[in-house]
């Protein structure tokens, strides 16, 4: 079994500590959004790049993850939504599935979303459709959360059993 050192759990927990603020940034954004104020469109632009910056920081860990403890990472056009998948499955003697398909399912429109955001100019981003993303986030943060946690320490175990059977 592969030993994956001990700064990435460190790392995922550290950026699940930043995640909750970028989450926090586009809930706290959105009403503004919605209510056609003046500067309105800057409130919408707050929560598209906190949408994108929430989807990009999972898949930044999910890459380290693939990367350090699996030693594969998806390549082609499709690599950023097979990444998705890797994360979903379990591989046996290295590690457990680090989210369930649910996570992925949902953190899939947001990997969309993402690309919209990359591939078009802000002016035609349309609130009606960030909703959706906006509704989803509460619930499907706090369930990646949990999961990510969870693999943290999966991890830190790892790493501790590794040291022991060092000292032997």
């Amino acid at each position: 079994m592969i030993r994956p050192s001990q700064p990435l759990s460190e790392r995922i927990r550290g950026e699940l500590m930043e995640m909750d603020r970028i989450v926090q940034r586009a809930l706290r954004s959105w009403p503004k959004a919605q209510k056609g104020l003046r500067g309105q469109e800057a409130y919408i632009d707050s929560v598209a790049l906190n949408l994108q910056a929430f989807y990009a920081g999972i898949e930044r860990l999910f890459e380290l993850i693939a990367r350090q403890v699996d030693h594969t990472l998806p390549m082609g056009e499709t690599w950023h939504r097979d990444l998705l998948k890797q994360m979903g499955k379990e591989i046996p003697g290295i590690r457990p599935a680090v989210i369930d398909n649910e996570s992925i399912f949902d953190l899939d429109d947001f990997r969309r979303f993402r690309h919209l955001v990359q591939n078009i100019y802000t002016f035609n981003l349309v609130p009606e459709k960030m909703m959706n993303l906006i509704q989803k986030i509460p619930e499907l943060w706090a369930r990646l959360r949990a999961e990510l946690f969870a693999f943290s320490e999966f991890l830190d175990v790892l790493h501790l059993s590794g040291r022991k059977n060092k000292r032997k």
